[in-house]
């Protein structure tokens, strides 16, 4: 027995931590994914205003594979997935980790409607092969992954959480704190919650919904209160993709955050690539999910503090 019984205490954890990571291959390989491994260090991350990547010898540890997996599908990859760590700087808390592990996705000739049935079916293999069944119990609560799945859309759920609305919460520049405090608390707590169609002013690297431009074609999934994984129908158009990203290097230099070189390559092959769909989902999170981890920090060998 090991005297550090703190890591000695987390085998069980781990062990099934192992467990889904392999069970997640299996299922993207029957699905006929291609697995994939991009460089951890990159010279430009996407400019993103709320995340913060780290710098490492005139590199960038990657924020997301994002940006190189679409570089693939540009080049003609039809279906690809990766389990990768990925790394955002002042990030820690119970289910915050500077380093962590994040499994991304992507198809060409989809869009995030196709991604929706995707998660059902690995997250329900995956409670399968953990033996729970069809249902995950969690922090009290009891959510059924074997019903239907709930699809609300974010002015919905602002128009049900909240006292004011989407549009409203944008003008008094308030969005990002009920979506925080009032609406993710209540996602996901009897089934797995799909938020979609987010306004396009949080678009990031999602395209505009043909039918309503002012929204984009973007979901997040929940469950118990906990996101799990944030998808896009992708933006293809590199003119629009560029302007996007100016705006937020401008808004980061503004704030006084660090400035990143832009993506010219990633930009350059835009055009090329055809109309996907991709998905980043914390593995991290689905595992303390799926063991019934209050923190994130039962589910890691180590911890930053721990090294």
């Amino acid at each position: 027995m090991s005297n550090n019984w703190l890591l000695a205490a987390k085998r069980g954890r781990l062990e099934a931590r192992a467990n889904i990571l392999q069970s997640s291959r299996d299922f993207f390989r029957t699905e006929g994914y291609l697995e994939t491994d991009t460089p951890l260090l990159i010279p430009a991350p996407a400019p993103e205003a709320h995340i913060d990547a780290i710098p490492a010898g005139g590199l960038f540890l990657q924020t997301s594979p994002e940006l190189c997996m679409k570089r693939l599908l540009a080049a003609g990859y039809r279906k690809i997935f990766q389990i990768c760590h990925c790394w955002r700087s002042g990030e820690r808390g119970s289910r915050h980790l500077p380093e962590f592990t994040m499994l991304e996705w992507y198809r060409a000739d989809s869009d995030y409607t196709v991604l929706m049935g995707e998660c059902v079916r690995l997250i329900r293999y995956l409670a399968t092969t953990c033996g729970l069944g069809g249902a995950i119990g969690y922090r009290g609560m009891s959510i059924d992954l074997q019903g239907e799945w709930e699809r609300i859309t974010v002015r919905q759920a602002f128009e049900r959480y909240t006292s004011i609305s989407m549009d409203e919460a944008l003008r008094e520049g308030v969005f990002d704190e009920l979506m925080a405090l009032e609406i993710e608390p209540n996602l996901g707590t009897t089934t797995p919650t799909f938020i979609c169609d987010y306004p396009a002013e949080r678009g990031a690297l999602a395209r505009l919904k043909h039918d309503d431009p002012t929204v984009a074609e973007r979901f997040e999934l929940y469950i118990a209160g906990l996101e799990l994984a944030n998808a896009f129908s992708e933006l293809t158009d590199p003119k629009e993709q560029r302007n996007r990203f100016q705006e937020e290097a401008s808004y980061r230099i503004a704030r006084g955050q660090l400035p990143y070189p832009m993506p010219e390559p990633f930009l350059a092959e835009l055009a090329a690539m055809p109309p996907s769909a991709g998905i980043a989902l914390g593995m991290d999170r689905l595992v303390m999910l799926l063991t019934g981890a209050n923190s994130i920090d039962e589910v890691v060998a180590f911890t930053p503090e721990e090294l």
